[in-house]
């Protein structure tokens, strides 16, 4: 009978498969951040554009992503998206590690979803007197928002914000299903070798659990340093 023994997955090139897996967890983490929440920022302004097209455009882009379960978004963009491209370019494609750039969209697309959400309703949140204010002083609706929206609902907004980072950081654990060989599959490659499941899920575990930790005590020293208030 096996007994429990972490020396065994944190040795030689197990070890560096998890580390390997875990850096890669996080990269893919910060480079959704990083693209996502400007789209999101346009997301959100567009669904409070004057125009009915523009608000439309960004109704019809949310409710489609938050309505399909990102596993599905994950296999699109691997499987499908790629056969409507011409065949020499799906050739360079899938050449130069397409799994992590369908992971990327994938998981972009569906958080700025949810963070467009978020920021909407710190906009929302700022008395409508504002608006026509900046419009009194000659602003357009995008200089109006730029200028005097969005700076104002940002404390109301990081919040929820850093909630939707933690939830990012937890779905790139999805990204093992189409072979992107991050934290969670480089856990089921050290068991697949080892035998240790229990280790090496462990390990992945406390991965997950440390960074999640950090985002969270990040949430908590904003709002204690910056607390809500009603405008």
């Amino acid at each position: 009978m096996n007994t429990f023994d972490l020396s065994v997955v944190l040795s030689g090139q197990y070890h560096d498969w998890l580390v390997s897996g875990f850096l890669l967890s996080v990269q893919l983490a910060l480079i959704s951040l990083a693209i996502a929440l400007p789209l999101a920022i346009v997301i959100a302004v567009l669904r409070l554009a004057p125009y009915a097209a523009l608000r439309g455009i960004a109704i019809t882009y949310v409710e489609s992503i938050r309505n399909v379960p990102l596993l599905a978004h994950m296999l699109f963009w691997y499987f499908g998206a790629p056969e409507l491209l011409p065949a020499p370019i799906k050739s360079w494609i899938y050449e130069h590690n397409v799994e992590a750039v369908s992971a990327v969209i994938a998981l972009v697309l569906y958080t700025a979803a949810y963070m467009s959400e978020d920021i909407r309703s710190g906009l929302r949140s700022i008395p409508k007197e504002q608006m026509e204010a900046g419009r009194t002083l000659g602003f357009g609706f995008l200089s109006t928002m730029r200028l005097v929206i969005l700076p104002q609902s940002l404390r109301v907004t990081v919040p929820p914000l850093i909630s939707q980072t933690l939830n990012l950081w937890k779905n790139t654990s999805i990204a093992m299903v189409i072979g992107v060989a991050e934290m969670m599959y480089q856990a089921q490659q050290v068991e697949s070798s080892t035998f240790r499941g229990f280790e090496s899920y462990a390990v992945t575990t406390a991965g997950y659990v440390v960074i999640s930790i950090i985002i969270t005590l990040l949430s908590a020293l904003y709002q204690q340093r910056y607390p809500v208030r009603s405008v």
